[in-house]
């Protein structure tokens, strides 16, 4: 029987929900998922489930768009913050998104994922570029070097930080690292990635 529905969602209850399906969708991928297990996971009634996300595809885009914020919101006040120097936005952003990518190896992949079925609703929530184009980020790195592309430049540190983790099955694989031997080397590209980009800049 469908629960009555109140004036207020119970937010305990829909919390129990998103934290079930975070770790159902990270474990199982949306095409192992079915709604019952997140209301297993959650230890709730499966027509909860229905009367609060109505479907796993709802759901699903919840998880995802937190993900896709928690992957490329979090840092980007740090980069428009005129109050850090270049070289200091550059360390802290390293360090953030490998401690990040560090606990949640499999988020950069599920994102871009996302970002590829969906590309038109990921920009229009983000808004990244035009925030990032009138950023202290790119003037300091015109003024820095204007021989250098913001944009690219941007990029280059993305692939630099993201790439490994992407790439680990193969890297593992091939290079036979165990996981704490890939978090050590991720951890030391921490003091790697600011050193090469300062090269980059000087060059």
């Amino acid at each position: 029987m469908t629960p009555k529905r109140k004036e207020k969602p119970d937010k305990s209850t829909e919390e129990k929900i998103m934290e079930a399906a975070r770790k159902v969708f990270s474990n199982k991928g949306y095409a192992g998922t079915r709604t019952r297990d997140i209301a297993e996971e959650a230890g709730i009634n499966l027509a909860l489930v229905n009367y609060y996300y109505r479907s796993k595809d709802k759901l699903f885009y919840e998880v995802m768009q937190e993900k896709v914020y928690q992957l490329f919101g979090s840092v980007a006040p740090i980069l428009i913050n005129p109050a850090f120097s270049l070289e200091t936005k550059i360390e802290i952003a390293t360090e953030t998104y490998i401690d990040m990518l560090v606990d949640n190896p499999d988020l950069p992949l599920l994102v871009f994922n996302e970002i590829k079925n969906h590309p038109n609703d990921f920009g229009a929530k983000m808004q990244l570029k035009p925030m990032l184009l009138q950023s202290s980020f790119f003037t300091q790195i015109r003024e820095r070097n204007n021989k250098v592309d913001p944009f690219q430049f941007l990029l280059s540190i993305l692939g630099l930080i993201v790439f490994p983790f992407i790439a680990r099955p193969v890297i593992s694989g091939v290079a036979d690292i165990s996981k704490n031997e890939f978090t050590e080397l991720m951890k030391e590209r921490k003091k790697l990635i600011p050193y090469w980009v300062k090269v980059m800049l000087d060059s």
